[in-house]
């Protein structure tokens, strides 16, 4: 227990937590009722995982809108993409399965893996809090949605350009139009014009994420 502690790079105040998060109903019922399986913590796993995968990318990810955030919440916190999580910190050597369920396989199923890694994180929750399982969880998912947002990147401002640039008598150009917040977290608008008719606008932390917004709503409402 000590060494998967180290694995999860958290000290529990209270163990019993952590190993409820291991146990396997399976492994319960062998014991007729002597210990309690993980299901319940597998449900406040399930919804801690869900707030902080949904707060982090609301707030770094602008340029998403609310379907893409939607489908990359989706990716983070299915079966799949929790069970090598789980595989990540060999998590599947140390859960209590009965005889049966060990031996068919038991501890490399994606099932029972996304169910324990999500107990595991209402172990953390419960036993320091949110912050403590935020910590946790983002340990593991920064590095998905950063390789999603490169591989899923739309650089609008090309795009308009190249529809721009088919008649040649039009111009486009970005105009910014308001700064506000401290220097670490300012906020930009941009206007992007087309001649000298306005026709999108966008914010963003940055200037150039500022002008992209714009050039997608121009995009937009020009149809395509």
């Amino acid at each position: 227990m000590e060494q998967f502690c180290k694995l999860l790079q958290y000290d529990f105040k209270n163990i019993e937590y952590l190993k409820t998060a291991l146990t396997h109903s399976s492994y319960a019922n062998e014991r007729k009722g002597d210990v309690v399986c993980n299901e319940r913590q597998e449900f406040l796993g399930d919804s801690v995982l869900g707030i902080v995968v949904s707060d982090y990318i609301f707030k770094n990810c602008p340029e998403l809108p609310e379907g893409e955030l939607t489908k990359l919440r989706a990716s983070l916190v299915c079966e799949k993409t929790l069970a090598v999580y789980a595989k990540s910190i060999d998590l599947g050597k140390y859960l209590l399965l009965s005889k049966g369920e060990s031996k068919n396989g038991g501890r490399t199923r994606s099932s029972i893996l996304a169910d324990a890694f999500e107990s595991v994180i209402a172990a953390i929750y419960l036993d320091g809090g949110l912050e403590s399982a935020r910590k946790f969880i983002l340990r593991f998912v920064i590095k998905d949605i950063k390789s999603h947002k490169s591989k899923n990147f739309n650089d609008y401002k090309t795009k308009l350009q190249e529809i721009v640039q088919k008649n040649p008598e039009e111009k486009i150009s970005y105009v910014l139009t308001g700064e506000s917040g401290p220097d670490h977290d300012k906020h930009f608008t941009v206007e992007v014009h087309l001649n000298s008719n306005v026709v999108g606008k966008g914010g963003g932390r940055s200037k150039k994420e500022a002008e992209q917004q714009a050039a997608r709503e121009a995009l937009e409402l020009m149809g395509y």
